[in-house]
């Protein structure tokens, strides 16, 4: 497949998503009315309607290891395609989080009592995120991206007392202990 096509399938992919997101009800940007590039940690109601915030983070780490398990599982097709691979559960992440299901879930389960899913503008930017990521794990030694993916995790929970690691499990296992830590 061409670079060329494969772009073009790509951005039909991000796009397909922001107009099923926006079919959903999703918001198209910030209630607020304007757009960040970066949302600090203090700033709770902007986390997850901006370009970056500190779950980027994560989104960069899913890069990571969406780029290694499409080289192990798709070794023989190129990165193009193993990058639309990563663009497609990206996508289908970024759906499925800004359901009612898994809205209501991180409420209940984590310290996000007020979480009321992505704008579309902060889901189309975590699938560039994770793009960015993907090629970072291309372009960089493995010690490089494995370090860079520790140093990430360290720093989103020495900030935000929250991570890639106690996102998913407090999604699928939460643990109090966990929650109340996260409270402060």
């Amino acid at each position: 497949m061409s670079h060329r096509k494969c772009l073009i399938i790509g951005l039909v992919m991000i796009a397909a998503t922001a107009a099923i997101l926006l079919a959903m009800g999703r918001i198209p940007i910030c209630e607020c009315g304007y757009v960040l590039f970066w949302t600090p940690a203090d700033d709770l109601a902007g986390s997850s309607q901006h370009i970056a915030d500190w779950y980027t983070l994560s989104h960069v780490i899913h890069g990571f290891l969406f780029y290694w398990l499409l080289w192990l599982v798709f070794r023989r097709t190129s990165v193009c395609e193993r990058a639309l691979g990563a663009i497609f559960i990206e996508a289908a992440w970024e759906i499925a989080e800004n359901s009612p299901w898994i809205i209501d879930r991180y409420r209940e389960a984590t310290i996000a009592a007020a979480y009321t899913g992505d704008s579309v503008l902060n889901s189309v930017f975590d699938i560039l995120w994770m793009l960015a990521g993907f090629l970072l794990a291309w372009r960089l030694p493995v010690w490089v991206t494995v370090l860079t993916g520790v140093v990430f995790e360290l720093l989103a929970l020495w900030v935000i007392r929250d991570n890639l690691t106690l996102n998913v499990l407090m999604l699928v296992y939460p643990v109090e202990a966990i929650k109340v830590w996260q409270g402060g």
